[in-house]
């Protein structure tokens, strides 16, 4: 089988799928990937083959749009410029598309194959359309929106796809939702034609990371993403508040762990840590709750501490709250706000090795992989 996958450049949504993608591979079928070429690197060790277009997303040294309709515009204009280059590719038997890769699902219709979304977040519900009414109507109204909406319906008029802006955007003809089903708010109101599969944790991202042997306390990893991690106030208050009584592993992004100043022993910091590695031996997360690693601190079993710092990640700590799965403490997060929520946080570890099996039993990669090869098995006409 032919698939092309239509990314969205940016690696909080590359990541999630990579591990399914490199599985799809292994099983015999063809896989092209559409992405902005500066993540070429990224998606090239699955074995896809990689089609790039000179994306518009935002770099991980530059911030979103704070305003909706504005960020909402950015994906657009990526999707928009993505087109062109995804219906240069010759015809496959399906398409995968990002969330926010609305290309793909234009291109899906072009081709008349089937068309699977692969949703890095949460999806729609039953009746989540009225709960969103006043929101949405007040996002439509504003300038950015105004803008938004009237672009979007206007490239779907041009691509001949008849169907309205919101279900376009909202609502995919089928859909591999790759975040643990306990993740997913009114999950019980959820359409059957979504499937949980869950995190697909890549195997090709371990590197065989230990702990340095013969220390016995229990190891912090503190983590804040790819985009928002421009906190060197919460690095230095986690080693305040931890250093001594914990083991701390610091990725600290953007910032300079020499910014940091002369680490305590057993404290070590790099911009960049082998996360999945060094959550099977975490006995805390201090994360950001960027979807992807609230997904990977349930996939280990790991209670977190939620700071989250934008977008969606305040929506996903409050989940992890709810659960059981983590402290969301107030702020000001300083050390000692932070050293009694990573106490708190240990007293979690029998309910979060609870949602560890919940999550595993999703099926992961293998669920999502036959999930994708029934669904792009379809016959053509049901791409939307």
């Amino acid at each position: 089988m032919h698939l092309v996958m239509v990314g969205v450049t940016a690696p909080s949504h590359v990541y999630p799928g990579l591990g399914l993608i490199a599985e799809l591979v292994a099983r015999g079928h063809r896989v092209t990937y559409v992405v902005g070429d500066r993540l070429t690197d990224l998606v090239a060790p699955t074995g896809a083959e990689v089609v790039t277009h000179p994306s518009i997303m935002p770099t991980a040294d530059e911030h979103w749009p704070e305003d909706m309709g504005e960020a909402m515009q950015v994906f657009l204009d990526d999707a928009i410029t993505a087109l062109p280059v995804t219906l240069g590719i010759d015809r496959p038997d399906a398409v995968l598309y990002d969330i926010g890769g609305f290309a793909g699902r234009v291109a899906a219709q072009h081709w008349g194959v089937p068309a699977v979304q692969l949703s890095t977040a949460y999806v729609a519900w039953e009746g989540m359309a009225e709960e969103m009414a006043e929101f949405n109507e007040a996002l439509r109204a504003s300038p950015s929106g105004e803008k938004y909406y009237t672009t979007l319906r206007a490239w779907l008029d041009e691509n001949g796809m008849d169907i309205g802006a919101d279900e376009f955007t909202g609502t995919p003809p089928s859909c591999v939702v790759l975040i643990p089903r306990v993740l997913q708010p009114n999950a019980d109101c959820v359409a059957d034609r979504y499937v949980f599969a869950g995190p697909c944790v890549d195997p090709a991202r371990r590197t065989g990371w230990e702990p340095e042997p013969g220390d016995e306390r229990p190891l912090v990893y503190v983590a804040l993403g790819t985009s928002y991690t421009e906190r060197p106030d919460i690095y230095r208050a986690c080693i305040d508040g931890l250093a001594g009584d914990y083991r701390v592993v610091l990725a600290t992004g953007k910032v300079d762990p020499a910014d940091l100043g002369e680490l305590p022993p057993g404290v070590t910091a790099a911009r960049a840590q082998p996360q999945l590695d060094v959550l099977e031996h975490a006995s805390v997360f201090v994360s950001h709750a960027g979807m992807g690693s609230a997904a990977e601190s349930l996939w280990f079993g790991v209670p977190t501490v939620l700071v989250p710092q934008a977008v969606d990640q305040s929506a996903n700590a409050g989940m992890l709250a709810e659960i059981g799965a983590g402290m969301l403490p107030e702020e000001p997060w300083d050390a000692p706000t932070l050293r009694a929520a990573v106490d708190a946080a240990r007293g979690k570890a029998d309910r979060t090795r609870e949602l560890q099996a919940q999550v595993r039993a999703g099926g992961g990669i293998d669920r999502a992989a036959d999930a994708v090869e029934r669904l792009g098995a379809r016959s053509s006409g049901t791409s939307g």
